[in-house]
């Protein structure tokens, strides 16, 4: 729990913020709570870190309206926006997202084409731009994979290393987060177009006012030369406000809910 609570804090005023779990729980709170502290200290406002099990239980949570706040992917940002209303509030404007597979550097796959029939590592199946728009990419070609589902972007690259998956899907700000030593057995195969990157969104019970305060806070906070390797870390170096209709409307025509998944993994 993060922040300054008044004197006889009630459970209204704590916040949960749920992270989609990309990568481990260790990485998450420790790339979190910092600015956890400090937007609390900022607004005056209590708020909970939530990390769950696995990016399907993530989607669970979001499509049943749990978490006040979402740290979400542009897929789950179309979805918890039609199921349950959540507001895009924040997202990165240094970095757009993409999604990219990779194969061992000294693998011999050169195309999407000989992947054909191959084991392919993915976080989960409704990761976006590691998962989603990968599958779309390689079904237009008529590639046929055998999609093997780890949990996390740090798991999909080590099984690549490890040969479990001749290749893998992740995404451009978490391989860039790597350990050299990883990244340099690695190269990257395919890169998707670029899109919109993850938001911080607001379950729409939460108060115009505090949204705002969330917003504001958020922002003056990046500003500060001392907060710069904080907000690096949780993947938005640079927020501004998110708009829904400009930066994940647009998304809804890729026709992705063909390659979702409901349930199960």
């Amino acid at each position: 729990m993060f922040g300054q609570a008044l004197a006889a804090p009630t459970a209204a005023q704590t916040y949960s913020i749920s992270v989609v779990p990309q990568l481990t729980p260790v990485a998450i709170h420790q790339d979190w709570t910092p600015i956890l502290e400090k937007l609390g200290t900022a607004t005056g406002l209590t708020f909970e870190l939530v990390v769950e099990s696995s990016i399907p239980a993530f989607e669970e949570s979001i499509l049943s309206g749990t978490p006040d706040f979402a740290f979400m992917n542009p897929y789950h940002c179309i979805i918890a926006k039609h199921h349950k209303g959540y507001i895009p509030l924040l997202r990165d404007s240094a970095n757009m997202l993409e999604g990219i597979l990779v194969v061992r550097k000294d693998s011999p796959i050169n195309s999407l084409d000989e992947l054909n029939e191959q084991s392919v590592a993915f976080p989960a199946p409704n990761a976006f731009a590691a998962s989603l728009l990968i599958r779309a990419q390689l079904a237009k070609n008529h590639v046929n994979i055998i999609p093997n589902y780890v949990k996390t972007h740090s798991n999909v690259y080590r099984s690549v290393l490890l040969g479990d998956a001749i290749a893998g899907g992740g995404v451009n700000n978490t391989f860039e987060r790597e350990p050299a030593d990883v990244r340099e057995q690695l190269r990257i195969l395919y890169v998707t177009p670029q899109s919109a990157p993850h938001a911080l969104g607001a379950n729409p019970r939460i108060t115009k006012a505090v949204r705002d305060k969330v917003i504001t806070s958020f922002i003056q906070l990046s500003k500060d030369p001392a907060n710069a390797a904080l907000f690096d870390a949780i993947q938005m170096p640079k927020p501004i406000q998110a708009d829904y209709s400009r930066d994940y409307k647009p998304l809804e025509a890729l026709g992705l809910d063909k390659f979702a998944v409901t349930g199960g993994q």
